[in-house]
């Protein structure tokens, strides 16, 4: 379990293998070519060719997409990794449809290790099924053809005559004469490289792509037999825990040793800003950090903070706006003329919205072991880091980086760890582990805690629109224009040092933040067509740095920022498909109708169409008032439209809620999807992340909200947690994080539209885009008070319904 790691040319040197992706002699290459002879361009005098099989060589990354051995059993090398999406079964199915194999027969997935699984990016932004399924199915096609070839040549038939089934190729129908995979690659070993133009199975023709597959993790989890990153042991294996600074921007001033005689023999590790503890067992290692004596200087505050008052939320939104903390304002979309068509309109509107700065927040804290270590195999140091990373290649550059070792040094496995959400704290969990492993040559595990996570990982960053809107005299929409303000939504590891927290407490600086890599201008521009049109970003400084000599001073502004799920796109859908709403309400026009009115492509309408026939639309009546609603829970029903990153899947969302006007208590009932991702992999798959997508975003609407002050975050437990216990370590435990509970998980119904003929996108993250929309919108048709802030607490929505009132 420690060790995915698989020789790769051990494996060629079997006694057969077809292998697609390993750089071994590009000529292979031809193999594929009409023209070339059976298995030709082998050179069986190559050191890296002993023994038989066949392979597909990718000369360009050197790293295998799969292999058949000569058992028939197939492995799939996947960059790629699960985080708990179900992301390997549909890759497994859409391998296993190509080859003509039972789903079964996929015998083993290796994913996310350096050492032998293709560099494919991070595991986000919705990419895999459409970036790395794409991939793996061209892969699987390659080897197919190369297998119809040897079967051509084995059996003595012309290819037409062959058919395929189970892992077997024989003459027609009844499959005569049929050979096993196994049997054709078991005398030779072949090489291909991945054919990008090899032929790919017919849709219609599909008979394992597009069905409810069971989830291949879920057993393993669901009987308590799936070993996780938290799971993982060494041999001599010590244990942890960094004590973090006591500002943002604190530094050093002394470590008091610590007393003789306390358990698990500790020692303390201290380098920069950085200390830590490292002990035999967990208790003593939580032990030791709590009584360590740091001394630190505080540093600069933050340049805002927020307590989740009215007055902070204002100042920490006009700070985000203030020009002295911004950088730079691109122009994301432009039709016509928005000032002219504003300045000409009969009717405007503006208004501004706010999504607060949100945590990853799992429910497991962020874990990794590494072992960094001089070995004997080699010259100098190496790293081996096991993690729930995201990015294996990105962390293994940041942390070669951290610990001043070449890439080649650093080994880094994927071991799924409790899910992220986003870029949380497992890569700096990762670094911590490194630098102590480094520090008393020994591997160690680090097991963060509760108000580490809280406190420590990289946020959601907070984002501020503003938005107005013209009509004509005859209620069509004149002009639109949307402007953003928000810090950036991507810190990850990036082969930097400096974007890992222990990096930065090393001194090594944060990535230069540059508008190019804003990322949460996404889907800030709407697929309606308006005449006038107009969205700009601005880039908000998230810290300042300062040289001198060799050493580098940050001084962080904000809070740290990164990816959380969506990035950009579930604040600004929010922001825009609420204000669509308001638009609508101004036309006196029906939100349906409204955005029918405007959107044109036919995948688009149709989502919305089915969310509409789903939920029995009908033309809504004039929302209730504030001075109409009763103490009564009141009933309200909206909906919200988004096409992801405005080019990919296609999402129509429906909510129904119950409004007590009295206690702001927002009860979120009912929920519809109408869903287009294009060719469906695996439904039951796709239901899953739909409504896992479901909960989280109605969890960050209704509740979730990072609270800080000058030195850095002070919501550093869950709500309900008892705020002080005896594993605190050094916390000074303030407001809690609430998330959604099993009680307040509303009904979800979901409405798959399937397109066989189109690519297969991304469904990771686009419903969570229109949640936040839907649920307000249906707030404002049940009591009549449009609510522009997040999150939709009790005392948010009780403190607007009472200034509708006038109270």
């Amino acid at each position: 379990m420690l060790d995915k790691k698989i020789n790769r040319r051990g494996f060629l040197t079997k006694s057969g293998a077809l292998v697609v992706g390993f750089s071994f002699v590009p000529a292979v290459a031809s193999f594929l070519t009409p023209a070339a002879p059976a298995l030709a361009g082998a050179d069986t005098n190559s050191p890296d060719q002993a023994g038989s099989g066949l392979a597909i060589d990718d000369p360009a990354s050197g790293d295998a997409w799969l292999a058949i051995d000569a058992s028939g059993g197939v492995t799939v090398y996947c960059g790629k990794v699960e985080l708990g999406t179900g992301v390997q079964t549909a890759l497994s199915q859409i391998v296993a449809e190509e080859l003509y194999l039972s789903f079964g027969q996929i015998v083993t997935f290796i994913q996310g290790d350096t050492s032998v699984t293709p560099n494919q990016g991070y595991t986000a932004g919705s990419q895999t099924i459409q970036g790395a399924g794409v991939q793996l199915r061209q892969a699987a096609a390659t080897a197919f053809q190369a297998l119809l070839q040897l079967a051509s040549q084995q059996i003595g038939v012309a290819v037409p005559a062959l058919r395929a089934q189970d892992g077997k190729i024989g003459i027609g129908h009844n499959l005569n004469r049929a050979l096993t995979y196994g049997q054709m690659v078991s005398r030779q070993q072949i090489q291909l490289a991945l054919d990008p133009n090899a032929p790919v199975k017919n849709p219609t023709d599909y008979t394992i792509v597009g069905q409810p597959v069971p989830r291949v993790d879920l057993p393993g989890k669901v009987f308590g037999q799936f070993s996780y990153v938290q799971d993982v042991v060494l041999p001599g294996m010590l244990h942890g825990r960094v004590v973090r600074p006591a500002g943002r921007n604190a530094t050093l001033v002394g470590v008091s040793p610590l007393s003789s005689g306390l358990a698990g023999s500790p020692q303390i590790v201290k380098k920069g800003n950085f200390v830590g503890v490292v002990a035999t067992d967990e208790w003593a290692a939580i032990q030791a950090a709590s009584q360590l004596n740091v001394t630190w200087n505080p540093g600069a505050p933050l340049a805002a903070t927020d307590d989740g008052t009215a007055t902070a939320r204002a100042s920490l939104m006009q700070a985000l706006q203030n020009p002295a903390n911004t950088f730079n304002t691109s122009k994301l979309f432009s039709t016509g003329d928005a000032a002219s068509g504003l300045a000409g309109a009969k009717k405007t509107l503006q208004a501004t919205y706010f999504t607060p700065y949100q945590m990853h927040a799992p429910i497991g804290p962020s874990c990794a072991v590494a072992d960094v270590r001089s070995s004997p195999d080699s010259n100098g140091i190496q790293a081996t880091i096991w993690s729930g990373t995201q990015g294996i290649y990105q962390l293994q550059g940041a942390i070669a980086q951290l610990l001043g070792l070449p890439t080649s040094a650093v080994h880094v496995i994927y071991v799924e760890a409790s899910g992220c959400y986003g870029h949380n704290g497992a890569d700096d969990a990762a670094a911590d582990a490194a630098l102590l492993s480094q520090a008393v040559g020994a591997p160690v595990r680090v097991q963060w805690m509760r108000p580490d996570e809280h406190a420590w990982e990289p946020l959601g960053p907070a984002m501020v629109h503003a938005l107005q809107g013209g009509l004509d005299s005859h209620g069509n929409v004149a002009a639109w224009e949307h402007s953003l303000w928000t810090q950036t939504h991507s810190t990850r590891p990036g082969g930097r040092a400096g974007n890992l927290l222990a990096g930065q407490e090393l001194g090594f600086a944060p990535q230069t933040e540059s508008p190019t890599g804003l990322l949460g201008g996404r889907n800030s521009g709407v697929n309606y067509a308006f005449p006038n049109y107009l969205v700009t970003a601005s880039s908000v400084r998230s810290f300042t740095t300062a040289t001198s000599g060799s050493t580098t001073q940050t001084t962080n502004l904000f809070p740290r920022t990164t990816a959380l799920r969506t990035l950009g796109g579930f604040s600004n859908t929010f922001a825009n498909e609420s204000f669509t709403d308001e638009m609508a309400m101004a036309a006196n026009a029906d939100p349906l109708a409204f955005r029918q009115q405007y959107l044109s492509d036919p995948r688009g309408l149709a989502v919305l169409n089915a969310v509409a026939t789903a939920a029995n639309w009908k033309a809504m009546p004039w929302p209730t008032t504030a001075a109409q609603a009763q103490s009564t829970p009141l009933f309200g029903r909206g909906l919200a439209y988004v096409q992801y990153e405005n080019n990919f899947a296609y999402v129509a969302t429906y909510a129904e809620v119950l409004v007590d006007p009295t206690t702001g208590v927002v009860q979120v009932t009912h929920v519809i999807v109408a869903h287009d991702c294009g060719l469906i992999i695996n439904p039951d798959g796709l239901k899953n992340q739909i409504e896992g997508n479901v909960v989280q975003a109605t969890s960050r609407t209704l509740k979730e909200e990072v609270l800080f002050d000058a030195n850095g975050v002070t919501s550093t437990t869950w709500a309900g947690v008892p705020t002080s216990n005896t594993w605190s370590i050094k916390y000074n435990p303030g407001p809690s994080y609430s998330i959604l509970h099993f009680t307040e998980v509303p009904t979800v119904q979901v409405v798959l539209l399937d397109q066989p003929t189109q690519p297969a996108l991304g469904a990771g993250e686009p419903t969570s885009e229109t949640m936040a929309a839907a649920i307000g919108n249906a707030i404002y048709f049940a009591i009549g008070v449009r609510l522009r802030e997040l999150p939709f607490t009790p005392a948010t929505v009780l403190a607007a319904w009472q200034a509708a009132l006038g109270l």
